[in-house]
């Protein structure tokens, strides 16, 4: 992963639309954490090569998923059960820790006046809470969440949606995201993706797929601010 520098490849964005968890929100360690063990109360030491198709996933997905990787005996139902109470005992009630350049990023587009929307694979009631306790509920004008497109993530619904909201083409607008699962969605949508990689770093054969591979959300907005330099200029 190298800097970006602006050139006449990059545009500003009309718009930005957000991933949440293990974009904005360090969550991701979390969930996987909580669902090694509630896999480990069930007797199962589970295959993280499995766990890493999942991350960024959808419901659906993940079940597919699991199932095939880990056999039909699996338990998915009692697994993933104890999974969402270990993780929402977490995520209810506390902040999740924000990730590095969240809130600058953030500042930054609003004071530009550019629109911001997330697309989430968390259901909308879980997306909620988690925004108001990392106090990043007002950051958005439009949100996507879970179970609220005909396909989720890695199908483009969701980007294609929230560019809906917005009123802007995808090809005006940027998607930031860290997993690969919302980083062929976003790619499929027809936006700019730029992809802060955390639990899960690309494998070599995903790393130019056209998305531009970052270190940081830092790296974003330095991107964005040299832009709007250079536009002026």
């Amino acid at each position: 992963m190298s800097r970006i520098v602006a050139s006449g490849r990059f545009r500003t964005p009309a718009a930005v639309v957000f991933d949440m968890d293990g974009l904005l929100l360090d969550s991701e360690r979390l969930a996987r954490d909580t669902f090694v063990a509630a896999c480990n109360e069930h007797g199962y030491q589970p295959d993280l090569e499995i766990y890493r198709q999942v991350v960024g996933s959808t419901y659906g997905a993940t079940q597919v998923i699991l199932r095939e990787g880990y056999g039909p005996d699996f338990p998915f139902e009692q697994i993933y059960a104890r999974w969402g109470e270990r993780y929402d005992a977490h995520v209810h009630h506390l902040p999740v820790d924000t990730k590095t350049g969240a809130r600058e990023i953030l500042e930054t587009l609003t004071e530009a006046g550019i629109p911001r929307a997330l697309a989430t694979s968390t259901r909308r009631t879980n997306a909620l809470v988690k925004l108001k306790l990392a106090e990043l509920d007002h950051c958005f004008v439009h949100l996507v969440c879970g179970g609220e497109t005909r396909q989720g993530k890695p199908h483009p619904d969701p980007y294609l949606r929230a560019c809906e909201l917005l009123g802007e083409s995808p090809s005006d607008c940027w998607a930031l995201e860290d997993s690969m699962n919302g980083t062929r969605a976003a790619l499929a949508a027809g936006l700019t993706v730029f992809q802060v990689p955390d639990l899960v770093f690309p494998e070599e054969h995903e790393r130019d797929l056209g998305q531009h591979l970052v270190h940081s959300l830092h790296d974003i907005r330095t991107l964005f601010l040299e832009l709007q330099r250079w536009r002026a200029g």
